[in-house]
């Protein structure tokens, strides 16, 4: 597993950073989000969700853990999970999320240590703010991919900063 960093330097950014990746997903991709409160998951989603083409509005489904926002493009739909309430791995399980998992792109907040038994391979996404000389809005992303094509996908979107 190899750590790969940089730095989003404001909210536009950020949701430029995530049209980028959102463009690159294909079907059966899973996206891991990893960060505090307000680090910068949601609006990292919604720019994910650009890049795919979904209905949105993309808002943090920390009440109702998932919400499905179909492609308007033709392409996957965006399974979008906050797993900030749930208590493990079995939890997620309850979700039925394996049943979208092959037609859709699933992006799961605060799924570190859960998530990962989604797909073999993924890509975590660590989210941070920035230090104090990269700007108030600033968020330093750390990529963890897991498996070739995410290995791929990483180089891809740190090639393309």
């Amino acid at each position: 597993m190899t750590d790969r960093r940089l730095v989003l330097g404001s909210v536009d950014a950020t949701q430029e950073w995530g049209r980028k990746l959102g463009a690159l997903l294909r079907a059966g991709d899973v996206i891991v989000l990893t960060g505090g409160l307000g680090a910068g998951k949601t609006t990292l989603t919604q720019g994910i969700a650009e890049g795919l083409g979904v209905r949105g509005p993309i808002t943090s489904p920390t009440f109702v853990i998932s919400r499905i926002h179909p492609s308007l493009a033709g392409g996957p739909s965006l399974v979008h999970v906050d797993a900030y309430r749930l208590g493990g791995p079995d939890e997620l399980d309850d979700l039925d999320l394996d049943a979208d998992i092959a037609v859709s792109v699933t992006v799961v907040e605060w799924g570190a240590g859960m998530a990962e038994a989604l797909a073999t391979e993924h890509l975590e996404i660590v989210l941070a703010a920035g230090g104090p000389d990269d700007g108030e809005d600033a968020r330093v992303v750390t990529l963890v991919p897991t498996g070739g094509r995410f290995e791929e996908l990483a180089a891809r979107l740190l090639g393309a900063c």
